[in-house]
């Protein structure tokens, strides 16, 4: 059995994964999960039972959520690509050092304006939730950029996953406008490297269901009754 990627759509942090994997070039396949319906329902709970993407179903039909735990998971099979780092090593912990930060500040930095956008906040409310998340959301930037330096990827001369994980999230500014990337040069190089790359079209064409061109490793779509039969018995 060829691992399962489980993403949400629309516009997932799970963008990421599927970048990862195309890089990673390995057969794979793909659960398309529609948020919030889906990803909420209690099928989809039997996946992940926080009721989140991405979920990775291994090989051997073990789970695997979080972003963090998942892209780990590829980079360990992807070291010679350098996508990841062998474990103990000074760029395994730079690694895992960004992929945090990614995950935690950068991610959340977009929180309030997304609470905002989708619990119809109103009023006051909205007014502090949107007023905070720009905040955050212009912080991030800023501290992005003057870790980005003069380097082309994240952690420098080669793209990871970190920059696999960093377009998946980047993008949300085209919800949120809250700030101008072009006022944060390196990172619109970054970002625009991203965007020219053959990975990062093919998530896009997935997200859009269209037809995507990929590395080859990509083995076609499981929907979620067919991957849930696919669960170990014990489960």
């Amino acid at each position: 059995m060829h691992p399962i990627l489980f993403y949400g759509v629309p516009s997932g942090c799970s963008f990421g994964s599927i970048v990862a994997l195309e890089w990673l070039g390995a057969p794979y396949r793909l659960s398309r999960i529609e948020m919030p319906e889906v990803v909420t329902g209690d099928a989809y709970r039997r996946i992940n039972p926080v009721g989140e993407t991405p979920t990775l179903m291994d090989e051997n039909g073990q789970l695997i959520s979080e972003s963090l735990a998942i892209l780990n998971h590829i980079g360990a099979r992807g070291i010679d690509k350098k996508l990841g780092f062998a474990q103990g090593s000074r760029d395994f912990d730079r690694l895992n050092q960004m992929l945090a930060y990614l995950n935690t500040s950068f991610f959340g930095a977009f929180a309030p304006l997304w609470y905002a956008l989708e619990h119809g906040a109103d009023g006051a409310d909205k007014t502090a939730l949107t007023r905070y998340g720009a905040a955050e959301v212009v912080n991030v930037h800023a501290e992005l950029e003057a870790m980005l330096g003069e380097s082309p990827w994240l952690l420098g001369e080669h793209k990871t996953l970190a920059d696999a994980y960093f377009i998946g999230i980047a993008r949300w500014t085209k919800y949120h406008a809250v700030l101008d990337r072009r006022d944060y040069p390196k990172l619109q190089r970054l970002y625009d490297r991203l965007e020219a790359d053959p990975a990062v079209k093919f998530a896009h064409a997935i997200e859009k269901q269209v037809q995507p061109v990929g590395s080859g490793g990509f083995m076609g779509h499981v929907s979620l009754d067919e991957a849930l039969r696919l669960l170990p018995a014990a489960r």
